[in-house]
């Protein structure tokens, strides 16, 4: 019998085991304790179920395992003696025939993508459990068909069936052709793996859901290798990241007329062509660049055992592109004019739809501005660039009715901004003390300036 690693709550997926109260060798009955597990949440020490021997440890104090998986294997405690024993000490334990046609998938499987197992609810009371998924459909969608087994033995060893050579009767696809595929070339017949781009085990295959619209015309679209990269950099950040959010409205009127004297002001050549054209997310790069020199603490990463503040303020700012987007920054806006932080804009968005950048032009960065604003949206919530623990989401403009100092009414132009933070880094008042200081320069964009 297998001895799996239980899971010790719904949101748990690993444990490490911290000892062992029995050895290789010893027979255990119900109830003896075989060995004790800790996680981030508890400490707890799993009983048998089951009588025999511990013919083997698989995973030795120390050691951490997924949920679900073989820890250790108890023989059968009818046969077991001591010449028994040593000899299930000696080779590997018999198992059932499911076990063993799964063994190989597992280990292969951990190979390729260890961080791709999903949280199986497990009772460790109880051997046998229901299925809680389905493992596609029979048929496939080139007309060929898999057994149950090999469905399931695809689904949990990442193997595409699409591309297994059947062996069972009328071309169809049995166990043995899954297991012959993973020994014989696992890296090219496994799906992507969450390393390699997409975390596929955190939803249905795409025979699963193709399944769901088998009766309406489709066309596929293949990932290409930024798509991958944009889904698993943001299902990290989602998944990783403690994101919370702080929305304020900021009046702009300054801001423009600003804007408007600048560029009436800009130096024109022989052509008529002026020097700069200023438009209003250039304004708000900067006031987003003096906001974080005033708030030093929140001008920060995160990595991992530690936060890295910085001195200078490099804005990343998103840029849409053909099939994604891509955020250039631009180093040291602070002490650059607004004409320079324009042309260098432009020029640089000009280079990443034309996917020209180097590495060091769209990497690193302190924070974040991403503007939706000449799209028509009013407001929206930004997902974090990892290391990156701020990013600033800008909204559309709008004329506003407010009240004035003297009680009457006034229009004004406003726009809505929402600074999504990382609370590992940015705390809630910190954070607002952000969005305050950026609001502030805005709203008197001269200070700014100076």
């Amino acid at each position: 019998m297998d001895v799996l690693m239980p899971q010790l709550g719904e949101t748990v997926a690993e444990g490490k085991i911290t000892q062992w109260f029995k050895s290789a060798g010893d027979a255990v009955k119900p109830g003896d304790n075989l060995f004790e597990i800790e996680t981030d949440k508890v400490s707890m020490e799993v009983p048998s179920t089951t009588a025999g021997v511990l013919a083997e440890i698989r995973v030795p104090a120390g050691e951490v395992a997924p949920v679900g998986a073989v820890v250790a294997v108890i023989a059968d405690g009818a046969a077991a003696s001591a010449p028994a024993a040593a000899e299930a000490l000696s080779k590997p334990a018999p198992s059932s025939a499911p076990a063993s046609r799964s063994a190989p998938l597992a280990a292969s499987a951990a190979a390729a993508q260890p961080a791709a197992a999903a949280p199986v609810k497990l009772d460790p009371f109880f051997e046998v459990r229901t299925p809680q998924r389905n493992y596609g459909p029979a048929r496939l969608a080139g007309g060929r068909s898999a057994t149950p087994l090999a469905r399931r033995l695809a689904a949990e060893g990442g193997i595409d069936l699409a591309a297994v050579s059947p062996s069972g009767p009328h071309g169809r696809i049995v166990a043995r052709d899954v297991e012959a595929a993973a020994r014989a070339a696992p890296k090219a017949v496994q799906r992507p793996s969450a390393a390699a781009g997409v975390a596929l085990a955190t939803g249905p295959s795409a025979e699963e859901v193709k399944a769901l619209y088998r009766d309406v015309p489709f066309q596929e679209v293949p990932l290409d290798g930024m798509r991958r990269i944009i889904a698993a950099r943001l299902v990290q950040a989602k998944q990783t990241i403690p994101h919370f959010y702080l929305t304020a409205d900021v009046e702009i009127g300054r801001l423009i007329s600003l804007r408007e004297d600048a560029n009436a002001a800009a130096p024109k050549d022989s052509d008529g062509k002026p020097a700069f054209k200023l438009s209003l997310n250039d304004l708000i790069i900067k006031a987003w660049a003096a906001a974080l020199q005033r708030v030093p603490a929140a001008n920060a990463v995160w990595a991992q055992d530690r936060i890295l503040r910085f001195q200078r303020s490099d804005v990343a700012v998103a840029v849409a592109i053909d099939g994604g987007l891509i955020t250039p920054v631009i180093r040291r806006v602070e002490a650059k004019t607004l004409s320079a932080i324009s042309n260098e804009m432009k020029e640089m968005a000009a280079r990443a739809r034309a996917r020209k950048l180097t590495p060091d032009e769209y990497q690193g960065g302190s924070s974040t501005v991403s503007n939706l604003g000449m799209y028509g949206v009013r407001e929206f919530s930004a997902i974090i660039n990892p290391p990156q623990a701020t990013v600033l989401a800008v909204g559309a403009a709008r004329r506003q009715a407010v009240e004035t100092q003297d009680g009457g009414v006034a229009f004004a132009s406003v726009l809505s901004v929402t600074l999504s933070c990382d609370h590992r880094v940015v705390d809630g008042a910190l954070g607002a003390e952000l969005l305050a200081a950026f609001q502030r320069f805005v709203e008197r964009p001269v200070t700014m300036l100076v």
